[in-house]
């Protein structure tokens, strides 16, 4: 399986690893992480990167709006000073494939003309002229499944079937696209782990992976840090690599194609180690 993504191509035999780059004041684990002197540090965000694609990152994920719990969207203005110009300096310095966590058409639209190879929306394309907007640059697009909105997505979520209802949605959202020009092969889904999802919800997700996706369709997991793993390990968001290491190799075991992380080397040594184990010298 191949993920074409501008100029690179994306092996998906084995898991890919996507390195997480947050360009807001804000996200829950690493927000702020580039501001100096009152705005973003670009030659911070560059330091990062490169670290990120010496320790196994093929992807980059830039965010310029954070969709943590109880996150409030930012203006259009704003996601764009904050990913464009981060966008343009990896593209010129790096040789790898840059996502943007994005689900505004301008951004999408901008980020596409900069250089961006993938578009991942935890909204899946449904803000007025995502999709369209989608379909214009050609890239493939990462769905997720939330539900509701990052501001209220963890009051009380409920489902009668959880793994049932997120392939439905999933589903959904392919045809949505298809519809609208974009190729089946140029489509990823992801479940959403954590956006609108209890911890049960989670678990029962991770343990019918392999079901919530057709075969072609290749599954993003993006569970790195996340509240679950302090829920029920009882660890703060600095204490949650271990936690995250087993929910990456449990992934990649399901059939997981691309691991979204912010821990890209322990998460690379994982996969090649399983990798080694699944297929011998």
């Amino acid at each position: 399986m191949k993920l074409h993504c501008g100029t690179h191509t994306l092996d998906l035999t084995s898991p890919q690893v996507m390195g997480i780059l947050n360009t807001t004041p804000d996200s829950f684990s690493d927000g702020g992480s580039y501001y100096a002197g009152g705005g973003l540090d670009l030659d911070l965000v560059l330091q990062r990167a490169e670290q990120m694609v010496r320790d196994g990152a093929s992807i980059l994920d830039i965010g310029g709006e954070s969709t943590r719990p109880g996150a409030e969207p930012v203006s259009e203005a704003q996601e764009l000073e904050r990913v464009v110009p981060v966008v343009e300096a990896i593209r010129q310095r790096l040789d790898v494939v840059i996502s943007v966590d994005t689900s505004t058409a301008a951004v999408i639209r901008e980020s596409a003309a900069a250089g961006a190879g993938l578009i991942n929306d935890v909204r899946a394309l449904t803000r007025p002229g995502a999709l369209q907007a989608a379909a214009t640059t050609s890239l493939p697009v990462c769905l997720m499944h939330m539900q509701g909105q990052p501001g209220t997505m963890q009051s009380k979520p409920e489902y009668t079937d959880v793994v049932a209802e997120v392939r439905a949605y999933l589903d959904q959202r392919l045809q949505a696209c298809i519809d609208t020009g974009i190729a089946r092969e140029r489509v990823i889904y992801d479940p959403g782990f954590g956006f609108g999802k209890n911890d049960e919800h989670n678990l029962a997700l991770l343990r019918n992976l392999p079901q919530l996706a057709p075969d072609d369709i290749p599954i993003l997991v993006g569970l790195s840090r996340k509240s679950m793993i302090g829920r029920l390990l009882d660890r703060n968001v600095d204490q949650r690599l271990p936690g995250s290491l087993a929910l990456a190799m449990l992934s990649a075991q399901r059939g997981a194609k691309i691991i979204r992380v912010h821990d890209v080397a322990a998460t690379t040594d994982v996969l090649k180690m399983q990798k080694l184990i699944d297929h011998p010298l």
